[in-house]
């Protein structure tokens, strides 16, 4: 893989996609299409979420020309390796597809954050032969996250102490994946709460950079409070890590993301003013409004 640039931001900041009609009039101008949706998400946004992958594989040639030349260089996308691969196969034997994805994604250059190995939840520890198989085959200079869900990978037992020393060892970064503040509260009526609180496993928070890129994935609640209290002990945690040299990942996200831009950025505003990161570009929707 080329090397990465040396102008590369000290944190990446992003949102679960960057195609969502509900932003339209707030990041994007009310009335704009598909096209310029990626364009407009990366002036304010430094990394997304690729989750597209995991439901369809590899994109077509064609697309990812298309984004190559709508990404600024500092930009990273971090896909999601697909459930093919990871759900139905389980890792097990699947180098041929997996290099085949990787050449998919190789446009995209330096423009590739780290790819994401999501595990199902029922992937434990007798099953992580499977994932070293992956690992000690992972391209070189291409940065790796991997997500368990396993109730044992929580443990602080036998367990997590071998999934944590395999991606030390092969300097794979552990995903983060914090709900307290979606599950701060029961869903009550909310419909859109108790869907996402249904689709997000409920696991412990263990921090622990496993690799030189943390990957954080912070899942907010509706209300600003919880999101707001349960965010303040990363700003000193992501300081650390960026004074040892490490880049982080934040992933933000909200129950149905309607608000996630908005979130992400008030969620920024304090990571900036703590660690003197540059401020965000103005949404675009927000701004055209502002003209009238």
């Amino acid at each position: 893989m080329p090397a990465r640039p040396s102008a590369a931001p000290r944190l990446y900041l992003g949102l679960p996609m960057w195609a969502n009609p509900a932003w339209r009039g707030t990041l994007y101008p009310p009335h704009a299409g598909r096209d310029g949706c990626l364009a407009d998400y990366a002036r304010v946004f430094s990394a997304v979420e690729g989750n597209t992958t995991f439901y369809s594989g590899a994109p077509q040639p064609e697309t990812v020309a298309a984004w190559a030349c709508q990404a600024p260089p500092h930009f990273r996308f971090c896909f999601k390796l697909p459930a093919a691969l990871t759900h139905e196969r389980r890792l097990a034997g699947v180098e041929t597809e997996f290099a085949a994805f990787v050449e998919a994604l190789a446009p995209l250059e330096a423009r590739l954050g780290p790819l994401m190995v999501q595990l199902p939840r029922d992937f434990g520890a007798a099953e992580l032969p499977r994932l070293e198989a992956l690992l000690a085959n992972w391209p070189a200079g291409l940065p790796c996250a991997v997500e368990g869900r396993h109730p044992e990978f929580f443990h602080k037992g036998a367990a997590e102490t071998a999934f944590n020393r395999l991606l030390i060892t092969y300097s794979a970064n552990r995903v983060m994946l914090d709900v307290r503040a979606l599950y701060a509260t029961s869903p009550g009526n909310s419909p859109v709460l108790r869907q996402a609180q249904h689709e997000k496993p409920k696991r412990p928070l263990h921090v622990l950079s496993t690799g030189s890129e943390p990957l954080v994935r912070f899942i907010g609640h509706d209300a600003e409070a919880f999101n707001q209290r349960y965010f303040t002990p990363w700003i000193d945690r992501l300081a650390l890590w960026i004074k040892q040299g490490k880049t982080p990942f934040l992933f933000v996200h909200t129950p149905d993301n309607r608000l996630a831009p908005q979130l992400a950025r008030a969620l920024y505003a304090r990571l900036a003013e703590a660690l003197d990161l540059p401020a965000l570009a103005d949404f675009a929707g927000e701004r055209q409004a502002s003209l009238f």
